[in-house]
């Protein structure tokens, strides 16, 4: 089941942040400032950010919102699966559910950012599998060696 956040869940996702191996410490800080955000503020709406629960337990969870001064682009700037729940689909469903968010909000476009770092081929492909395409590369972005990979996806209104 996919379902808005709740203060109740923080607690968990912070859990499931804080094993993924990829994330430096620098972006699980930013990726629990989105949350608190978004718990603190509920009246904001440039986070959105919907869990995945099984059974009474937090999986995964994804964090989408609508890009400033535009009418229709939105990003997607976390998806997160606890790494004991991954290769089930999970993400599959949250990228999903993601989609259709955008969609029903009148969205265009949908981007992801991710890292060319190796340790992320798994991520790439993934957006890959899903039919993003890679709309744009900065070199040397996040650092020397470490460039910045945009994939998109196109959705006719």
């Amino acid at each position: 089941m996919i379902r808005k956040l709740q203060s109740k869940d923080r607690k968990e996702i912070e859990k499931i942040i804080y094993q993924i191996e990829n994330f430096t410490d620098e972006e699980k800080s930013v990726a629990l400032e989105l949350i608190d955000e978004a718990l603190n503020k509920p009246e904001q709406n440039y986070y959105n950010i919907f869990v995945y629960e099984e059974d009474g337990k937090i999986l995964g969870y994804h964090c989408v919102g609508k890009r400033a001064l535009t009418d229709g682009v939105f990003d997607l700037y976390w998806i997160v699966v606890a790494p004991f729940a991954q290769d089930k689909g999970i993400g599959k469903v949250l990228l999903e559910h993601c989609e259709n968010f955008v969609k029903e909000n009148k969205g265009r476009w949908l981007f992801a950012e991710t890292s060319s770092k190796d340790s992320y081929i798994a991520t790439r492909n993934f957006y890959m599998r899903n039919n993003y395409s890679i709309v744009t590369q900065i070199k040397d972005f996040y650092r020397v060696g470490d460039s910045l990979i945009v994939f998109g996806k196109y959705f006719k209104t």
